[in-house]
């Protein structure tokens, strides 16, 4: 499928076009909102608002970027829009000078299956900062806008968050976790 036919498809409402994009792209969208939402079924319905926003907001692409790119952020903002439904980032605490030494041996052997059920324990205010930040390349001032906290609150919590992985993987390494 080109692009463009694709996007010209979509703005004219064509059914198969809409089902030949769900079928190709809903497996890598579904990755992106599980990596935030922990729920299956939630990130299962946040799939199908991404799609809803794909399909209805089609002449917002400009073609400035990927329309993968496009389709992905959505995603994401779908995600984040229901963990601001859900969660409160404000209940946050800051802190500072934390320090976090070098990747356990455990990280080289993990597969991706092993890093989804990780991040499935995070907090989700980590997991989504750990998301936003290292997965999908915000930046803090970025992630700071997105979710209505400070640049301060989102280091302390990517801080964390890879403090509990780091635990989680040692813990991992000496066979207490599976």
């Amino acid at each position: 499928m080109q692009v463009e036919k694709v996007i010209q498809g979509l703005k004219n409402e064509d059914r198969k076009v809409q089902q030949q994009l769900y079928d190709k792209y809903a497996p890598i969208l579904l990755g992106i909102c599980r990596r935030y939402v922990k729920v299956t079924e939630d990130a299962e319905d946040v799939l199908i608002d991404t799609f809803f926003k794909i399909f209805t907001n089609i002449h917002q692409y400009k073609g400035a970027g990927s329309f993968e790119g496009w389709m992905k952020r959505i995603a994401v903002n779908e995600s984040l829009m229901l963990i601001r439904k859900k969660h409160n980032f404000k209940l946050t605490v800051e802190i500072s000078n934390i320090e976090i030494s070098s990747p356990s041996k455990a990280l080289h052997n993990l597969q991706e299956a092993d890093v989804l059920k990780l991040l499935e324990k995070l907090p989700t205010g980590y997991r989504t900062i750990f998301n936003m930040y290292v997965i999908e390349g915000y930046k803090h001032r970025e992630i700071a806008e997105e979710l209505g906290i400070s640049i301060n609150t989102s280091k302390s919590q990517l801080i964390l968050a890879k403090k509990r992985l780091k635990s989680m993987l040692s813990d991992q390494e000496l066979g207490d976790v599976g």
